[in-house]
């Protein structure tokens, strides 16, 4: 067992990975998440322009999970479980994120992402202004917004995967590149 710690040690060093988490999402953690990774910003002294964007799309990712967790039953015990990591390689940061979707979600937020990844930045920012005019809203709210802005902001595709888990579930999980 030692010896797996230290090979996930090793692997998250060689992958720059500032911090990670695996759990329940609750507001405090996001809380608490936004607050040690701004001391880290801090402590890298990152220009306040990088500063400013990985700030706020962490929050948009955060958010996103927070907000659209499908809840698993496990053993008649419902969980909202997911992961996050957060890195830095070269002068980029990513930002992983991976949570439980109901299989009869797929379709409509692959469909979705694939929509906003074949946008040029003109068209997002308009994308973006029809939504938010138009007061879409899923069950959830937002309408889609925050994946929207998370490309505005990044100037980069979305980056997802669907991992079938079960004939129920499956495992969505988004990777946003944030370059200088």
């Amino acid at each position: 067992m030692m010896l797996n710690i230290y090979e996930f040690y090793d692997k998250m060093e060689r992958n720059n990975i500032m911090l990670s988490f695996k759990g329940d999402i609750t507001s405090e953690l996001l809380t608490s998440v936004l607050q040690i990774m701004e001391s880290k910003l801090d402590t890298l002294q990152e220009e306040p322009k990088i500063k400013k964007k990985v700030y706020n799309v962490l929050v948009e990712c955060l958010q996103n999970l927070y907000h659209h967790l499908d809840e698993v039953s496990q053993e008649n015990d419902k969980i909202r479980s997911a992961i996050f990591m957060i890195g830095k390689i070269d002068n980029s940061y990513n930002i992983i994120t991976g949570n439980y979707i109901k299989n009869t979600n797929i379709e409509s937020l692959k469909k979705r992402l694939e929509d906003i990844n074949i946008l040029t930045k003109e068209e997002l920012k308009e994308y973006y202004k029809l939504v938010l005019n138009n007061g879409e809203m899923s069950m959830k709210g937002g309408g889609g917004l925050g994946m929207i802005d998370i490309a505005r902001k990044t100037g980069q595709k979305l980056n997802f995967d669907f991992a079938p888990v079960d004939d129920k579930y499956s495992f969505f999980s988004l990777n946003i590149k944030i370059s200088q």
